[in-house]
């Protein structure tokens, strides 16, 4: 009796009297949810000082927002509002008016969009298999692959993906019309790559597979819907594909591969490894499943192997038809990761066609593998029928019979438990800043003040101190010309400005740029600087040559920068192995001390 009830309780599908096993499975889905959003929350507000590190280049230019004056004119909050979808930075504009301020939001937003996930990837797993245990599982792997990615954690266009794409499909499954519509609008407004996967989708709804062949759908209304949602997805893409940027025009895949910026250590890397299994698959930026985790999401690949044997695993005819929506977001979302590399960059990264979808794809299709074993192994486990194993007796034939049950029931409390095993989950991505003084000073100075840094604390300063840089590693996107040619000439007039033996070619360069403050490492001048300096930053620098390299072999040889000269006399903070030197005092200094100085 207790086998049948468990039996009903995990695998047994909906019927009139399961709303209480409904409710049941779908709180406790939200339940996990919760739990896992609560540990990024807690995260978020660990220190005063605290930002996702994608929302740092989202979200920073927001602050105008809240205060007009600040980052005025600033070369990269132009750049980033300029790239920004158009439905992202309204919502965000909408609730600053609110009172939200944008940093505040983006560490509240990945709460409330778990949450949302959760709600749609249960309801379409159960369009797919009514089996209320089966959604609990969709829900709890999706969770699992989504917090160990940064993705909804940053709050930042990409993290719209999987609530929006999961609502296109409940209701497209539903066959609700006006919400699937909504859906694919508010895709293209908050990240276009979704809009493209439900085009496709839609499309791919006119084809049939009757007979062993591909056949057009003969309904009216099937036409009808996919030519009214590719309507609403062009409608939506319009505003930004017709935004003219005055970045532009795109970087061509041809100036890219000539390029140090597209390559590892840069800070987007294209090109970083001539190994094809990597490139196609793994790549950041071109592979199809770059950052591959929890394992358990893939055995959905093994579904269609079950579903060929109904007679071995009955539960697959209560799957219904809605199940080729699965393949028809997989087709989709590989068309689309191919002509992204077929037009690359104009179609934005070719792994945003593939990573959020298939996520979201094989979390249910691994769910409803699990469900219809474990509901085999129910099965299995049955009063022997006369004849089988002859000359055992009952109690050995049931503990027998009983080993499949047990393990599935493992194997679910294991993938319920995974995360326990990690050393770190939810892993959201966040930054701390650690230099809380020093944003507290520059937040004190005219909001136009400018800060030139090699370091990597200039990272965190448009954020936590609201006052622009002259660059950094996190804002150099080498995607659009104008913008890139930009940056590089910055990047090296810094290098050169802040390693050079002259005193006048730095003053030279405080004035070309109108910098306010210059933030140095207190090891900047040593030897061994770019050897010790974080690795990332430190190959992010030396893709800028020649100044690079001349830098390094200046220390090298002993060479002394002239800005040195000025570090205790123009210091105005000090901590944290920082120092921040007042460009105008180095204006300022009388060239004689200097000369004294120098030669002491």
């Amino acid at each position: 009796m207790l086998i049948k009830r468990l039996h009903e309780f995990f695998t047994a599908p909906i019927s009139t009297n399961s709303r209480p096993r409904v409710i049941f499975w779908f709180v406790l889905s939200l339940t996990f949810a919760t739990i896992y959003a609560f540990q990024v929350l807690q995260k978020a507000f660990s220190s005063e000082y605290v930002a996702q590190d994608d929302a740092r280049q989202f979200v920073f230019w927001m602050q105008r927002f809240v205060d007009r004056e600040l980052l005025r004119n600033d070369l990269m909050a132009e750049y980033y509002q300029s790239i920004t979808p158009p439905g992202f930075a309204s919502f965000y504009w909408l609730m600053a008016v609110m009172g939200v301020a944008p940093l505040l939001l983006s560490k509240i937003l990945p709460m409330i969009l778990g949450l949302v996930t959760t709600v749609y990837v249960f309801g379409v797993s159960m369009e797919i298999l009514p089996v209320p245990a089966a959604g609990f599982l969709s829900a709890l792997l999706l969770n699992h692959s989504i917090w160990m990615r940064n993705d909804v954690s940053s709050a930042t266009p990409k993290a719209f993906a999987y609530p929006l794409f999961a609502a296109f499909l409940y209701y497209l499954l539903r066959g609700s019309w006006i919400p699937t519509l909504v859906s694919i609008a508010l895709q293209g407004l908050f990240f276009a790559p979704m809009a493209f996967i439900s085009g496709g989708v839609l499309l791919l709804r006119l084809l049939n597979w009757s007979q062993g062949r591909l056949t057009l759908s003969r309904d009216r209304k099937d036409y009808l819907f996919s030519v009214t949602g590719l309507g609403v997805a062009f409608l939506s893409l319009l505003p930004y594909a017709l935004a003219s940027s005055k970045f532009g025009p795109l970087i061509t895949i041809s100036q890219a591969k000539l390029i140090p910026d597209f390559m590892a250590g840069a800070r987007v890397s294209f090109f970083y490894d001539n190994n094809p299994l990597r490139y196609w698959f793994a790549g950041p930026e071109t592979g199809i499943f770059p950052y591959v985790g929890p394992a358990q999401i893939f055995i959905g690949i093994l579904l269609p192997v079950l579903l060929a044997f109904p007679s071995r695993f009955p539960l697959t005819s209560q799957v219904t038809s809605k199940i080729k929506v699965l393949v028809e977001t997989a087709i989709a979302s590989f068309g689309m990761f191919f002509a992204a590399h077929l037009l690359m960059f104009k179609l934005y990264g070719p792994s945003r066609y593939t990573q959020h979808s298939l996520r979201i794809v094989f979390a249910i299709a691994s769910a409803i593998l699990l469900i219809l074993l474990m509901d085999a192994a129910f099965r299995f486990y049955r009063p022997p029928v006369a004849g089988g194993l002859r000359g055992v007796n009952s109690t050995i034939k049931k503990k027998i019979f009983l080993w499949p049950l047990i393990f599935s029931f493992l194997i679910f409390l294991a993938i319920v438990f995974y995360p326990n095993s990690l050393r770190f989950f939810p892993r959201p991505g966040y930054v701390v800043g650690e230099v809380p003084e020093l944003y507290k000073l520059l937040q004190q100075q005219p909001k136009d003040s400018l800060v030139a840094s090699l370091s990597l604390e200039a990272n965190n300063l448009p954020t936590f101190a609201q006052r622009p840089i002259l660059v950094a590693r996190e804002y150099s996107l080498p995607f659009h010309t104008k913008y890139y040619a930009q940056i590089r000439q910055r990047v090296m007039d810094l290098i050169n400005a802040q390693y050079n033996p002259d005193i006048n070619q730095v003053r030279q360069f405080i004035q070309k740029y109108g910098v306010d403050f210059w933030l140095l490492d207190s090891s900047a001048f040593t030897p061994d600087y770019f050897n010790q300096m974080d690795s990332a930053n430190r190959r992010w620098i030396e893709l800028y040559q020649p100044a690079a390299k001349e830098a390094i072999l200046r220390l090298e040889q002993g060479t002394i920068p002239a800005l040195s000269k000025f570090v205790d006399r123009c210091s105005v903070f000090q901590e944290k192995n920082l120092v921040m030197l007042k460009a105008e005092c180095i204006i300022k200094t009388n060239d004689n001390l200097y000369s004294v100085r120098l030669h002491r």
